[in-house]
């Protein structure tokens, strides 16, 4: 019998099962580099968005983005009015 998929509350997809996180991965591949976060910050980002009490097996609930691709878009910022980041 095949195991469903678990969700982990305080993971990113990138840190679930790999088929989850696909096509993020294709997404932040693909993305212009002009528009993208440089490595350094986009790892704090996540970082902040590990702490927080509304991230949900990747998604923000705060506003329901996908955290990787909102920390991955240099002009983006946290949509929790504390500004985690």
């Amino acid at each position: 019998m095949e195991q469903p998929l678990r969700v982990c509350k305080k993971c990113l997809l990138r840190d679930q099962e790999e088929a989850a996180y696909a096509s993020i991965a294709e997404l932040l591949a693909q993305m212009d580099p002009a528009l993208k976060a440089p490595d350094d910050l986009y790892e704090e980002r996540l970082s902040h968005c590990k702490q927080c009490e509304k991230l949900l097996g990747g998604m923000c609930r705060a506003c329901g983005c996908f955290v990787e691709v909102r920390a991955a878009v240099l002009k983006q910022s946290c949509p929790d009015p504390a500004h985690y980041w």
